[in-house]
Order: structure tokens, then sequence, then C-alpha cells
């Protein structure tokens, strides 16, 4: 958690009932940890295990993996913008240039043929 910037300051933690199959002592237990981490605002509920405290260890980890996704993302998306910004910033060679403006005008000619005829023809 140090690595990634997370203080226990900026963790909200709150423990609840569970929900779902276990009768009586899934009602009567608090044994769901919900974790939030208030920067990001990202949420985290657990309730894989009986024990309270290893879903505290568990809802941590979940945390812990999903900050270094959004981290991941993040670093691959301003990559990827700069990858983007380069390719469009790189000039065209002669050669690829004189074969555009050929097609184009190969396609105009094919277009004009379109047309209507005129009174004249």
């Amino acid at each position: 958690m140090t690595s990634l910037g997370i203080h226990r300051d900026d963790l909200e933690e709150e423990f609840v009932r569970g929900a779902g199959a276990g009768g009586q002592k899934i009602n009567k237990t608090s044994s769901t940890v919900r974790l939030r981490h208030v920067p990001s605002n990202i949420e985290v509920r657990c309730q894989e295990e009986r024990s309270l405290t290893q879903n505290r260890y568990l809802a941590r980890e979940t945390l812990c993996e999903r900050l270094e996704k959004r981290k991941a993302e993040a670093l691959q998306s301003s990559k990827a913008a700069v990858a983007r910004k380069r390719r469009q910033q790189v000039k065209r060679s002669k050669g690829v240039k004189a074969g555009m403006v050929r097609d184009k005008r190969q396609r105009g000619n094919v277009k004009s043929l379109r047309k209507r005829p005129s009174a004249e023809d």
C-alpha cells in the first residue's frame, strides 16, 4: 500500500452485516468489509470469508489491485496520446502524397461520370 501511496487516513472502513445464504449466523455478525479510498473514490466490498480479519485483508488487496490497474491505464493512455501526436506530425513522403493525389483525381473522374447528360450531348 505504501508503494501505491495509500495512507490509512485516506481509507474509510465500515463493517456491515453480510447478505445472501448463511441463515441466522450471517444476519447476526458484521463480517463484511466495505472499504473506500477517499481520494480516488474507489469502493470495495468483501464478504468472501467468514472471518472479519481475512475480509479486511482481501478488501485491501482488491483495492490495491484496482488502484494499480487505474494507474496502469492512465499511463498507457498518456503514452498512446504522445504516440498519436507523433504520428500526426510525421510528414508524408513524396511518393505517398503523389499516390493520394492520383487516387483523388481518379475518384473525381468516376464521380463526374455520374452526372446527368447535358442537352449539348
